[in-house]
């Protein structure tokens, strides 16, 4: 049974775009294969081997994007008020006020505040509302956050 990847509509155009950009660089890196085929003795062409790697960089990169796409589940949002897929929540500890988006784990990205939900913030978070508190499990240690808005 194939996998489905949650991911939120954002999230699919996102990874549509990148499709399109590697699928661009598939005539670049053959022109490099070629270029590098003409300096001759192929067993000691740095530059050949050098564009083969990014050759399969590249076409390992577009097949995992192709099976996200092919086996996604969009992310229509949790219901109103109530931390699940998709909402965008605020946190408070103290002064300190985050955002994080909850999202599938092909979508996560931290630096960007977008959360997994299979990550421990996440986990933490799924089915709270506003007002309650969550006690976050971390590596370095537990905090406590009040809900403040979904």
């Amino acid at each position: 049974m194939k996998k489905a990847f949650q991911i939120t509509n954002d999230g699919k155009k996102e990874l549509e775009k990148e499709l399109e950009q590697l699928k661009g660089r598939r005539g670049d890196i053959a022109d490099k294969i070629a270029e590098a085929r003409d300096y001759g003795d192929l067993s000691e062409n740095a530059e050949y081997d050098a564009a083969r790697e990014e050759q399969g960089v590249v076409e390992t990169r577009i097949a995992e994007i192709e099976d996200i796409l092919q086996n996604a589940e969009i992310i229509s949002g949790a219901k109103k008020g109530q931390v699940g897929l998709g909402s965008t929540v605020e946190l408070k500890t103290g002064s300190k006020t985050v955002k994080y988006t909850v999202v599938g784990p092909v979508e996560a990205d931290p630096l960007e505040g977008k959360i997994s939900n299979e990550s421990p913030i996440g986990e933490a978070l799924m089915g709270k509302k506003v007002g309650e508190t969550v006690t976050i499990k971390t590596p370095k240690g537990e905090t406590e956050y009040e809900v403040v808005a979904v």
